[in-house]
């Protein structure tokens, strides 16, 4: 039977077994089975190296996200206690520079100053009021004696400019609120921390001249 099988290929391009059907199907069989096994075997090393990987990554940016969030909170508590601390020596130097005016201590020796002072330190609001209505007053004298001209304060500040009077905007700022007050009364309300602040407008523009 061999023998007749190879009298049929014998001459023929099938007679080489690369081109035998048999042999063709039979080597690609096993060649196809063992390439799937080489390919579930790396594929399932290939996973393993993936997983490992994924977790090694997940590991290290949890410990990023982690660090992070404890050096977070490790800086706003810094941050707060510097603010608290700041709050309390702001509040502590405020206190005394309230302490000395009260008692006299500001190193001013104007006593028009010094009761404009003990009006602003007052717990009335109608003080308080007073207290820029003076400093008002001291401003016009003390416009007066720089020479600029006019009726009435409004008049003089209207006579002056920058290269002469270089607080022109805090005065007009500072006798406008005076303004409101003389006109509306009791209907202008005002704070002792609203009032210290335009006292302290004054006081700037004072002792840029020597007046207090």
């Amino acid at each position: 039977m061999e023998t007749a099988n190879n009298s049929i290929t014998e001459g023929t391009f099938l007679s080489s077994k690369y081109l035998d059907p048999v042999y063709l199907f039979s080597n690609g069989y096993t060649f196809f089975q063992d390439l799937f096994s080489f390919l579930v075997r790396s594929w399932g090393d290939i996973l393993t190296v993936y997983y490992f990987a994924v977790f090694f990554l997940a590991t290290f940016f949890l410990f990023i996200i982690f660090y992070c969030i404890i050096r977070l909170f490790e800086i706003r508590k810094k941050e707060h206690e510097h603010v608290h601390h700041e709050i309390h020596e702001y509040a502590h130097h405020m206190a005394e520079k309230e302490k000395k005016a009260q008692a006299g201590e500001s190193g001013s020796t104007n006593p028009r100053w010094m009761e404009t002072l003990t009006y602003l330190f007052s717990n009335n609001e109608g003080d308080w009021k007073l207290a820029i209505i003076e400093a008002d007053s001291m401003l016009d004298s003390l416009m007066e004696q720089l020479g600029f001209k006019g009726e009435s304060l409004g008049d003089r500040l209207k006579g002056a400019d920058q290269g002469n009077f270089r607080n022109l905007t805090t005065a007009w700022e500072v006798h406008t609120i005076r303004n409101r007050i003389a006109h509306e009364g009791s209907a202008y309300p005002i704070s002792q921390h609203e009032a210290k602040r335009i006292i302290a407008l004054y006081e700037k523009i004072f002792r840029e001249y020597g007046y207090i």
